[in-house]
């Protein structure tokens, strides 16, 4: 979808449809042995509103926090605006960070739920969403979530991905700097039910 699409719908649809918006992030939840997960799948505003349909936050099922930004760019590219990003010209890519409670929900699960809600064998596009920015990848915090999201990619490209002929072209790369990004994209099809919604944001299997 187009960039210009995009900063026309800054405004949440909900004043038009009159439905309340809720937000997610409004329970202060917190545990000692919280981790965090980072997942690029394209438009970061469907992959956020897909995993908090999974694991809502107010319902407690494991997910904590959601945010949306930037990560993944140039070394000499900090604090990158939507524009910027989409241009392309920063190399980073919009991306999803969570922060979970693992005797909740672990890490594999969501590393599986991550393969299964988009499509990880296109190569810097989503749907009609091209450029580095809708590129898939898993930035792992740890040499565990390393070793997890090598093991689950393998499995599921055996399981699902393989039997079709395709291969996975998701990149597994170690955490960097994270930008947050702008409000207004925050639980951006929270406030907007009938904004754009990348197609490929579903469930696979």
């Amino acid at each position: 979808m187009s960039l210009l699409f995009r900063l026309l719908t800054v405004f949440p649809l909900s004043l038009v449809t009159g439905k309340p918006y809720v937000p997610q992030n409004a329970k202060n939840t917190s545990v000692p042995r919280s981790q965090v997960a980072i997942f690029a799948a394209g438009c970061f505003w469907g992959v956020e509103h897909i995993f908090l349909k999974q694991w809502p936050i107010k319902e407690n099922k494991g997910i904590l926090k959601s945010a949306v930004g930037y990560t993944g760019g140039r070394a000499d590219s900090t604090n990158p605006t939507y524009q910027e990003v989409c241009s392309g010209t920063t190399n980073h890519a919009e991306a999803l960070r969570i922060e979970f409670d693992p005797s909740k929900v672990t890490y594999d699960e969501l590393v599986e739920y991550f393969y299964r809600t988009h499509d990880p064998t296109t190569l810097n596009s989503q749907g009609v969403d091209g450029g580095t920015q809708y590129r898939s990848a898993i930035f792992f915090n740890t040499p565990e979530q390393e070793s997890i999201a090598c093991r689950v990619t393998q499995e599921v490209q055996e399981k699902h991905f393989t039997p079709k002929g395709q291969k996975i072209v998701t990149t597994i790369e170690e955490a960097g700097p994270w930008y947050g990004a702008e409000d207004y994209h925050q639980e951006y099809l929270f406030k907007n039910p009938n904004g754009y919604h990348c197609p490929t944001h579903r469930l696979h299997w």
